[in-house]
C-alpha cells in the first residue's frame, strides 16, 4: 500500500489514521450503535483531562476504529446540544512533540498549550484547533506503552466501575 501522507511536514510523522471519535451521552447509546453495526469492543478507558469514558472498537485490516466518548462532566456533555455526534479524526504519530513543533511553526495552535496530555494510560494526545483544519478537530496520538486490554473505565484509579 502506498504512503497516503506526505513525506514532509506533518505528514512525515503520521503512521496511520487511528480512529474516528464519536461523542454519545450514555454507554447504552454507544452499545446500541455498536450492536446495530456489528462493532465489537476492543478496549475501554477513561480520560481524566476531559472526564470521559471511552470505548474503542475492534477494526480489521484497512478499517479505522471508532472511539465512543461518553462524557461524565464538562464541556463534552453539551456536544451538539447533548445529543453527541462525530467529534474528531485521530492520527497516530511517531513523535507528538516533534509533530507539535512543526504544527506550531506553521502558525497553528494546539488545544493543550502545555503539550500532550494523557489520553488513556497507553497514549498521549493533543488536538489541532479546528480553525486551522477546515473546521475539523484533529487529534494526534502517540502510543507510549502497550494497550491495556484489561482496563475498565475506572480501573487504573482503583475506583469501582
Amino acid at each position: 500500500m502506498a504512503n497516503l501522507f506526505a513525506e514532509t511536514g506533518i505528514g512525515k510523522h503520521i503512521i496511520r489514521t487511528h480512529h474516528w471519535g464519536i461523542v454519545l451521552p450514555t454507554v447504552e447509546k454507544a452499545e446500541a450503535f455498536m450492536n446495530t453495526f456489528g462493532l465489537q469492543k476492543d478496549y475501554l478507558g477513561h480520560v481524566n483531562a476531559y472526564d470521559s469514558h471511552l470505548i474503542f472498537t475492534k477494526h480489521g485490516e484497512g478499517a479505522d476504529a471508532i472511539e465512543f466518548i461518553i462524557p461524565q462532566s464538562g464541556v463534552l456533555t453539551e456536544f451538539n446540544k447533548g445529543k453527541g455526534g462525530i467529534a474528531h479524526v485521530a492520527f497516530l504519530v511517531d513523535d507528538i512533540a516533534a509533530t507539535t513543533k512543526e504544527i506550531e511553526a506553521m502558525g497553528y495552535e494546539m488545544l493543550e498549550k502545555n503539550g500532550a496530555v494523557e489520553g488513556t494510560e497507553d497514549i498521549i494526545v493533543n488536538f489541532i484547533r479546528p480553525k486551522y483544519t477546515q473546521g475539523i478537530l484533529v487529534e494526534l496520538i502517540e502510543q507510549v506503552k502497550p494497550i491495556n486490554y484489561d482496563a475498565t473505565f475506572t480501573s487504573r484509579w482503583g475506583n469501582a466501575e
